[in-house]
């Protein structure tokens, strides 16, 4: 499967000293080379670049490892196909325009018969279950809200309660951005870390390259980073709990809950406690 990176910030900040050891996995430290994508958030647009190519090899990873892009929310994703063809289109993170904003996901896991109606508003443009995922939750914001933008609170109860039906379906680990904040959720790997001050030195596990962040950043300054496997040997990450929700906003933990996928991961533990029906998932 897929791994996942995200990055939400306090302040505008680059990415480059995390993609570079992300990137490394997508051929080097791992196998996740059936492409590569990543989005910067500039308000409500981003700037989006994906290849069908490894981030090892393409010259757009390349770019970017080098380039300091500044966003507050960047969502970065190396592929291992599971479902689709390895081309452009099927590669991560995935773009869409909902309420005057660009909406970003990216999507780790195997959805095994995911086959949701859709409205037609949004439709896949390759065929892998991710992207299919993307555009039920978009159809499902506007079925609750219509065309009156929500509250970034309404829209985490909303994932909170729709995303366990489509755990049924196999692993659903992903990461959720409009600009504003960072929506993430895990039902097998995801971790997490701030940064904020007093900063340290950070040393990345995929490759020999260390920062000191105290020499380069400033007490307003704050990061989270989301990312499947964490990214770091000597800073301090904290795993995800099987169905926990977390929002991101101003590089700190917002707000989380854990969903029904935990209740669900019980019950077939313990046969003997009460059946989930999908009804009780809305």
């Amino acid at each position: 499967m897929c791994q996942l990176l995200g990055m939400n910030c306090a302040t505008p900040t680059d990415i480059t000293f995390s993609f570079r050891g992300f990137s490394q996995r997508a051929g080097i430290t791992s196998d996740h080379s059936d492409g590569f994508g990543i989005a910067f958030f500039e308000d409500k647009a981003c700037r989006l670049f994906v290849d069908n190519q490894s981030a090892v090899e393409s010259p757009i990873a390349e770019l970017v490892r080098n380039y300091p892009i500044k966003s507050r929310n960047v969502i970065a994703h190396i592929r291992k196909a599971t479902q689709g063809k390895i081309n452009l289109e099927n590669s991560h993170p995935f773009s869409r325009e909902l309420w005057g904003r660009e909406w970003i996901f990216a999507h780790n896991g195997d959805l095994k018969d995911f086959l949701p109606e859709l409205s037609g508003r949004f439709t896949p443009v390759g065929n892998t279950d991710s992207e299919r995922a993307f555009c039920y939750l978009l159809d499902q914001l506007v079925k609750r809200f219509g065309y009156d933008e929500p509250k970034l609170d309404q829209v985490f109860d909303l994932l909170a309660d729709i995303s366990p039906s489509i755990a049924e379906h196999g692993t659903f680990n992903f990461c959720l951005s409009n600009g504003q904040a960072l929506f993430t959720y895990a039902t097998t790997k995801l971790h997490w870390l701030v940064r904020e001050y007093p900063f340290k030195p950070a040393q990345l596990i995929d490759i020999e390259v260390e920062v000191d962040f105290s020499q380069v950043t400033t007490p307003e300054d704050r990061v989270a980073v989301i990312t499947t496997e964490p990214l770091t040997q000597n800073e301090e990450w904290t795993a995800f709990q099987e169905g926990e929700m977390i929002l991101f906003r101003d590089g700190a933990k917002y707000r989380s809950q854990l969903t029904h996928v935990a209740r669900l991961e019980r019950e077939r533990l313990d046969p003997s406690l009460k059946r989930v029906t999908k009804a009780d998932l809305y």
